[in-house]
């Protein structure tokens, strides 16, 4: 169902509460906008991290996009993905699948999402969302495996199926390989080494007709902040959560998360208990730490070898780690109604 962009609470006027948003990707800037829609005083400060150059936007990920900024019409004229290609496991046959999602850079996304106003002489937050690193000091953050991916643009072949995208496991690691533009495209190389990986591809190796160097490396490991709340402090965005790009689109559930983080700072301002609604917020984030670890264990035990049960062990770690601070089947106080969170009890 679209989400009712709407305040719930138009006929009642929230407290003037200062946010500030350390950080302006997609989480930091969803944020600003759902508590500026509120009425609460924002005030931004940026991360300056490079931006990934880009990204696969699923439908339900453009509904969920289009339906918080009114962007319905936003994502036309992209480029499309209409195909998947993938190849897991050792001789498995590619297996061709319907896929319907479009490329988009992060930077042109952030474009569309608008700019975190910037307040002058705004007093003391009386909130504060860190939407990136550094984190409070009380703060930690646990990694589920050691894994490295590389980004790197290529060109493609001419005889590479068209808008399409393709996936290949290999005995240390693997390739993601997606069309951005007519015979271009970015490759992802997770694991091994990018020409150690191209070296023994059958599928996307063959749909490459030069690659350049990488672009960027960065960690490829599902990681977690702990504790992701505090006291007048919420970490959203790759500050809380760091998805394994494996599985799972990083960005929905970056504006899930700011929906969450923006509608406890509203149930706050409105009186409401700021520990338990905080306490909500990290178990609720938790849990769904825990659902895309165990989605993503199938992937990593699902091919034999050493360095993918070694990853698979570290990711079962995580399963572990995420069911002992959520207790086994912990109650939640709260649920989301549209934008707004509803006392359960």
């Amino acid at each position: 169902m679209p989400i009712d962009c709407g305040w719930r609470g138009a006929g009642r006027k929230l407290p003037v509460t200062h946010v500030l948003i350390r950080g302006d990707g997609v989480a930091g800037r969803c944020c600003a906008h759902l508590l500026s829609r509120a009425g609460l005083a924002v005030a931004g400060e940026p991360a300056g991290r490079a931006r990934l150059p880009a990204i696969l936007l699923g439908e339900a990920s453009q509904r969920l996009i289009g339906d918080v900024f009114g962007l319905h019409d936003g994502f036309d004229h992209l480029p499309r993905i209409r195909q998947r290609i993938v190849a897991w496991g050792p001789k498995t046959e590619p297996a061709v699948m319907e896929h319907s999602a479009v490329v988009i850079s992060e930077e042109a996304l952030l474009d569309r999402l608008g700019a975190i106003p910037v307040l002058d002489d705004s007093g003391p937050a009386l909130w504060t969302i860190y939407a990136a690193k550094p984190l409070p000091m009380v703060a930690s953050e646990r990694c589920f495996g050691t894994r490295i991916a590389a980004a790197m643009p290529v060109e493609l072949e001419r005889s590479a199926e068209p808008e399409a995208c393709w996936m290949e496991s290999h005995d240390s690691g693997w390739l993601f390989l997606i069309t951005a533009a007519p015979r271009s495209g970015w490759l992802l190389a997770a694991g091994g080494s990018p020409e150690e990986l191209l070296r023994h591809s059958r599928v996307v190796s063959a749909r490459i007709a030069a690659a350049s160097s990488p672009s960027a490396k960065f960690p490829a490991s599902p990681r977690m902040a702990a504790p992701i709340a505090g006291d007048g402090w919420l970490a959203g965005g790759t500050a809380a959560i760091a998805f394994d790009p494996i599985c799972g689109d990083g960005t929905a559930h970056a504006v899930r998360e700011a929906i969450l983080a923006s509608a406890v700072i509203k149930a706050a301002a409105r009186g409401g208990d700021a520990a338990r609604l905080s306490a909500h917020y990290g178990n609720r984030l938790t849990a769904a730490f825990l659902r895309h670890l165990m989605h993503c264990v199938e992937y990593y035990a699902a091919v034999p070898g050493d360095w993918w049960q070694k990853e698979a062990a570290a990711t079962k770690e995580g399963i572990e780690w995420c069911s002992g601070r959520l207790g086994g089947d912990p109650k939640f106080h709260y649920r989301l109604n549209g934008l707004e969170l509803e006392a359960l009890d």
